[in-house]
């Protein structure tokens, strides 16, 4: 039962993490792998997974956000949209190798879909960007408790 606790807390932290919730899942990372009860490749399979399916669901938020543009409740002004727009446009798909720095990143993903980066290029980017996060950060961990 523990370890689908684990693997599940794990799952559900990446998750919230990625989306536009200020959730800290590297420390819930670091923890599962200090109590080294769980195999270091599972924990970032499931890290990454859960990672990479929430910032997919900013996308999918991105890409629903036109359809609410014209409500008098939309929270975001249409100068913020030009300006995401453009600086989409300036550095393009390659900007998404950021989705894993504080701050930025997940605003970015939901540009992504705002400017209808394709799913595929975007889920590329993003596992790339994820996963080497979450190596690092695993290879830390366990150089520190070797």
């Amino acid at each position: 039962m523990w370890e689908l606790t684990g693997h599940l807390g794990l799952f559900l932290s990446a998750f919230g993490a990625a989306t536009l919730l200020p959730l800290q899942s590297e420390t819930v990372l670091a923890g599962l792998l200090f109590a080294d009860r769980h195999p270091a490749w599972a924990l970032l399979l499931v890290a990454t997974c859960g990672n990479v399916l929430g910032s997919a669901a900013n996308w999918w938020m991105g890409r629903s956000i036109e359809y609410f543009r014209e409500k008098p409740w939309f929270p975001v002004k249409e100068h913020n949209l030009e300006k995401a727009r453009s600086s989409y446009h300036r550095y393009g798909r390659w900007s998404l190798l950021l989705s894993w720095a504080p701050i930025i990143g997940d605003p970015l993903t939901v540009v992504a879909g705002l400017m209808r980066e394709p799913l595929w290029s975007f889920l590329l980017m993003v596992t790339l960007a994820k996963a080497g996060r979450y190596l690092v950060l695993a290879m830390l961990v366990l150089a520190w408790t070797k």
